[in-house]
């Protein structure tokens, strides 16, 4: 019997919708468990508290747990292949950073390719870097420290959270900028790095502001100036290093990305609980006191973001001239 061709092609559709249906069910109810967000550096860091501020939102939002997993190493690439290997279901997320694009430029041999494998799911912040020193150094501007730098070549201690990070590329900048001689001592994560600055074994760091404010406030940490081209309204009794330094700018942000081949549907339903949270007053609040720009971002755009930001760094690393110690 010959079945006509509009038969076909109803019989045919009729089967793709079939079998979108069981997809669009599991979306509609993800998550049914816990969900890891695995932040792949220390506790303590700009990473850290994004991931925890967000990670109380969605838990919320969606009736799941989203416990944060700290597995730091290797300039964040162990967590991040952690992810990369996990089964792309929506319940193993990664918070994506600065770093991220940047290992890129520094490491030849990865196991992954961060921008292949790391499907994007939303952007949450941008966020300055902030140049503080331990209350100990005899330096309260920029122009102060460059002095003190000079006086002292090769003698003060440039902390970072590990080679290759923003906070180290940030100093590297610094460092040839001003025309001075620092010496890079990385720590395994911006809170390591923390607090070897508040313990007095380092002189100096560009920590994320996130991270560093409210030691800032407390007179624990003497913060000289932010990396961004302008003065953070949350510290705004802070100059920028640009308006020392013309021209000298270098930020971090931070993002979600999940295992590639996650199902768009979840991708999708993560980012519209994100942006919806980037546009709740209380945490665009937080971010303010946090010195953060919300980042809302569609999944593509995200996607574009992180694919022009590795190309930046990229070229950032190579002008620095920063080799894997």
């Amino acid at each position: 019997m010959k079945i006509p061709r509009r038969k076909i092609l109803h019989l045919a559709a009729g089967a793709v919708a079939l079998t979108s249906v069981p997809r669009l069910a599991f979306a509609q109810a993800y998550p049914t468990r816990p969900v890891r967000w695995i932040v792949a550096v220390a506790p303590g860091g700009g990473n850290d508290v994004f991931a925890r501020l967000m990670g109380q939102w969605l838990s919320v939002r969606l009736g799941q747990p989203f416990i944060v997993e700290n597995r730091p190493g290797a300039g964040n690439n162990i967590g991040t292949e952690a992810v990369v290997k996990a089964a792309p279901d929506g319940y193993t997320l990664l918070l994506a950073s600065s770093n991220n694009a940047s290992n890129a430029a520094l490491y030849d041999n990865l196991n992954f390719d961060f921008i292949r494998d790391i499907a994007p799911v939303a952007g949450i912040a941008r966020t300055t870097l902030v140049m503080v020193v331990n209350p100990s150094v005899p330096a309260k501007t920029i122009p102060e420290f460059v002095a003190y730098a000079k006086a002292n070549p090769g003698k003060v201690n440039m902390a970072s959270a590990g080679t290759g990070g923003i906070g180290h590329l940030a100093g590297e900048l610094f460092k040839m900028a001003a025309g001075v001689n620092l010496v890079h001592v990385p720590y395994r994560g911006n809170g390591p790095a923390l607090t070897g600055l508040l313990g007095g074994e380092v002189d100096v760091l560009f920590p994320s502001l996130a991270s560093s404010i409210e030691y800032i406030r407390a007179g624990k940490l003497r913060g000289l100036a932010v990396t961004s081209t302008v003065r953070s309204d949350a510290t705004p009794d802070i100059s920028s290093i640009g308006e020392f330094i013309p021209g000298y700018e270098i930020s971090t942000w931070y993002g979600v990305g999940a295992p590639k081949g996650t199902p768009a549907e979840i991708i999708d339903k993560l980012n519209k609980e994100i942006n919806a949270s980037l546009a709740d007053p209380k945490l665009k609040a937080r971010f303010a006191d946090l010195g953060d720009i919300p980042m809302p971002m569609t999944p593509a755009e995200f996607g574009k973001f992180v694919a022009d930001e590795t190309e930046k760094l990229g070229k950032v690393v190579k002008f620095a001239g920063i080799k894997l110690e």
